[in-house]
């Protein structure tokens, strides 16, 4: 379900857009793709191989490629744009805004919140959240329920928190991060030295700092560094269970996917994309606009705009001729058998 919103606000976020058919509806109470939606529903056409399913669709708005043909039923709108994907983005971007206006600004009362803390009226702090000593949070921020915000954390403006979130003493957040539920940002680093037979734990006295414009997904954890800082570079978006540890640090624009695991002292530069389960070993730098493929193993430095993978990773196109031999090889087993048995 989504926040209700009217059909004049559509319209107005998309003035020079054309539009063919009316719809009785003045509000729009559901998005949906085309063969599920109902009459009072926004849909969409984003990629062209549905595009058969338009004809057939309940929706009340539709949005659509400029060259889309075909008419559009009885109490039906067509709106036609560059991209439908882009669009639909749009509106999730202004009922998203409406959430956040919903939510009552200030300090929930039964959220718990040092008296040394610096926090604006424009500030929303869930219920049972905890926001220690000398905490500073910016304006139109957000704490959902249930936060843990450390002593002398720092977080900028427009700042959103979900549930669950732990931001452990020390650590910054810049403005326009999204922490989503669950993360940890801050932990302890995992560090330890072998004396003997036992493995002495080596404290991390350093902290975090994300740049502006950074997510992070849910349950996703950022190690603090030994001394100085990990450091998550901005506009950098990190998918949900990621591992990064102490002292990494990520460029600017990277795009992590879910389930990756990056070593401590890792360097990766800017606009680096990981897919999901590829793995770091430390003390490695990983060049910028490289790539990097799921289930990849990286064990050393990596040059910039490499495309690698594998375990451990070697250059794409090298791992796709690999992969052809290999189809080949119960074949060639074959052939060799059969040279055996003339000899």
């Amino acid at each position: 379900m989504i926040q209700a919103i009217s059909l004049s606000e559509i319209l107005k976020l998309f003035p020079d857009s054309r539009r063919e058919g009316t719809t009785c509806f003045t509000e729009i109470r559901g998005i949906a793709s085309l063969d599920a939606s109902k009459p009072g529903d926004l849909s969409f056409l984003g990629n062209l191989k549905y595009r058969l399913q338009v004809k057939d669709s309940k929706a009340s708005v539709i949005f659509l490629p400029e060259n889309y043909t075909g008419l559009p039923h009885n109490d039906q709108l067509f709106i036609y744009m560059h991209d439908p994907s882009v669009g639909i983005t749009e509106i999730c971007k202004l009922i998203e805004k409406k959430h956040k206006a919903s939510l009552n600004d200030g300090v929930h009362p039964r959220a718990f919140v040092d008296e040394t803390a610096k926090i604006p009226p424009s500030v929303s702090v869930g219920p049972f959240s905890f926001v220690d000593e000398n905490v500073e949070i910016g304006a139109e921020s957000i704490i959902e329920s249930h936060c843990h915000i450390g002593k002398n954390v720092k977080i900028g403006k427009r700042c959103r928190v979900y549930p669950g979130v732990k931001i452990l003493a020390f650590c910054e957040l810049m403005d326009g991060v999204v922490l989503n539920a669950g993360a940890v940002i801050g932990s302890e680093g995992f560090g330890f030295n072998q004396v003997g037979e036992a493995h002495n734990k080596i404290p991390h006295l350093g902290k975090v700092v994300i740049e502006n414009d950074v997510e992070i997904g849910a349950n996703a954890c950022v190690d603090r560094a030994r001394f100085e800082e990990t450091r998550i570079g901005e506009m950098t978006k990190i998918d949900n269970l990621v591992q990064i540890g102490h002292n990494v640090k990520i460029g600017k624009g990277c795009l992590i996917v879910a389930q990756v695991g990056i070593s401590g002292s890792v360097t990766m530069e800017d606009n680096v994309v990981v897919g999901g389960q590829a793995g770091f070993s430390g003390h490695i730098r990983v060049g910028k606009n490289s790539k990097i493929a799921g289930q990849a193993g990286i064990t050393k430095n990596v040059e910039p705009g490499a495309y690698l993978k594998g375990n451990p990773a070697i250059p794409v196109q090298l791992a796709h001729r690999i992969s052809i031999l290999q189809r080949k090889l119960p074949e060639l087993f074959d052939r060799f058998s059969h040279i055996e048995e003339r000899m």
